[in-house]
């Protein structure tokens, strides 16, 4: 009787070895829900988050008890003043519709559907631009590169998602890269295709020339590569 190879055990899910502990994220990080007007809040403290790159702000609302955590600005610092919604200034750690925002713009934590709290580029350093403005969509530009057009009224923080150095500190020991990865629920150290067995992944054993793409269609055993991809190779710019 066959065994579940190292693809298919990933794409389950079920494994303490490729899940990230919840106990390392200290909160759900959303915007608080659409309403008129626009809300005004202080930044009470920035705390570290084992199971994110990114840093976040603890924000304590004006006439209210509630806390919120946002993903921190690059720059953004405690007891500074953040507003969410219409009428915020752009300035950087504020939330504002896309629909507001100007061209140019650097942007994060973008909503791809109104009211859903942000989904879109939230690690450290990255940020994506405001390319144009219609009045059924907004096109943005994300840090891969890729034009994404969404609903007006979308929200995303202005700015910079603060840690953008954080790629530039060494390891320096397995050991330390090891927890790293393990705080997030990813496998280190990761052993080259070639090197595996036949039976656990689709480059081992002795095999040679084996291509790289693969079918949409292929059973998960099968599927390691290039999936259904379109092109292959370096693109020319």
């Amino acid at each position: 009787m066959g065994r579940r190879i190292l693809v298919q055990r990933r794409g389950r899910g079920v494994s303490k070895t490729f899940l990230a502990p919840s106990f390392n994220y200290v909160a759900d990080v959303k915007y608080p829900p659409i309403q008129r007007g626009s809300l005004k809040g202080k930044v009470i403290d920035i705390v570290d988050d084992p199971g994110r790159t990114a840093p976040l702000a603890l924000v304590k609302f004006d006439g209210s008890s509630e806390k919120w955590y946002f993903i921190a600005s690059e720059g953004v610092k405690t007891n500074d003043t953040i507003k969410v919604g219409e009428g915020a200034s752009i300035k950087i750690g504020n939330v504002l519709f896309l629909k507001d925002i100007p061209e140019g713009t650097p942007v994060f934590n973008i909503e791809v559907v109104p009211g859903d709290g942000g989904k879109l580029v939230r690690a450290s350093g990255g940020y994506a631009i405001v390319l144009s403005k219609d009045a059924d969509k907004v096109t943005i530009q994300l840090p891969s590169r890729k034009i994404k057009s969404l609903n007006p009224n979308c929200r995303a923080t202005i700015g910079i998602v603060a840690g953008g150095e954080r790629p530039k500190k060494p390891f320096v020991k397995a050991g330390n890269k090891w927890h790293a990865m393990k705080a997030r629920g990813k496998k280190y150290p990761k052993t080259r295709a070639k090197a595996k067995n036949a039976c656990d992944h689709k480059f081992g054993g002795k095999s040679f020339g084996v291509p790289k793409t693969v079918s949409r269609h292929a059973p998960p055993g099968r599927k390691v590569g290039s999936i259904a991809a379109r092109r292959t190779g370096r693109r020319k710019r």
